[in-house]
């Protein structure tokens, strides 16, 4: 299946208020045709792009093979093939935040895997089998893939081994993923984002619900993530990033 016009797709796996519902609004004032996609697509924040921006919501679990390949097969009927999918689930099973090794429940950890990194593969498999019958932009690309990973793709933090296993996963797919696809057009990026996320609040402060609320730029800001993805998506093939970490200016690593 082809693309409907030389416009942009742009498909978002994963909503919230952050990361998702930045790149969402700066790619629909950039002209793309957006979609987000979620297990709870009737989410007030997700239904406020649709009014404000004419960003598509679409029900899916990413972690099911049936329901992503459902997702793209109505995303190429509603919009066109993508040429621009990111994948944004962090995917933790909220209680095995802080667990040691020694009493992570392993269902646990289990889904923290199933819901971060395989749904990271099922997502890169459905937009690879797509974008190879893109036509080649005015760049020479067919489409960009990129995953939103976390600083534990890089270290394996104490009482984070659950986490630590998923986010390496999807650091290790999207490496072979850009391996394989990169010289086929395709650009494949890995974001490891070593910050907690300060998003706007309705009384227009930054925050984060573990990390209380942003000072002088100490949480990572949303809308300049969205910037680099964006900048990443437009980036001369000659000089394509597999890997950007992402940290404030105060990050200690």
């Amino acid at each position: 299946m082809t693309q409907k016009s030389t416009q942009d797709v742009a498909l978002i796996v994963g909503g919230g208020p952050g990361i998702s519902s930045s790149c969402a609004r700066l790619f629909a004032q950039e002209g793309m045709r957006v979609a987000v996609a979620a297990r709870q697509p009737d989410k007030p924040v997700l239904q406020t792009l649709e009014k404000d921006h004419g960003v598509r919501r679409y029900a899916c679990d990413a972690a099911d093979p049936v329901s992503v390949e459902r997702l793209f097969h109505n995303i190429v009927k509603d919009l066109g093939t993508p040429t621009l999918v990111v994948h944004n689930i962090d995917g933790r099973v909220p209680g095995i935040f802080g667990k040691a090794i020694t009493e992570a429940e392993p269902g646990m950890a289990f889904d923290t895997l199933r819901n971060a990194a395989f749904s990271a593969f099922l997502v890169g498999q459905q937009a690879a089998r797509l974008m190879p019958g893109n036509e080649p932009n005015t760049n020479g690309a067919k489409g960009t893939i990129i995953f939103t990973n976390a600083s534990a793709s890089l270290k394996g933090f104490a009482k984070s081994g659950a986490f630590a296993m998923a986010c390496h996963a999807k650091s290790g797919l999207a490496e072979s993923m850009a391996r394989e696809l990169m010289p086929q057009g395709i650009h494949v990026a890995n974001v490891p984002i070593d910050a907690a996320i300060g998003w706007t609040q309705e009384d227009g402060t930054r925050a984060h619900r573990r990390a209380g609320t942003t000072v002088d730029d100490n949480m990572a800001d949303p809308d300049r993530i969205a910037e680099t993805y964006l900048q990443l998506h437009r980036q001369h093939r000659s000089t394509w990033a597999f890997e950007v970490v992402l940290r404030p200016w105060v990050e200690k690593w």
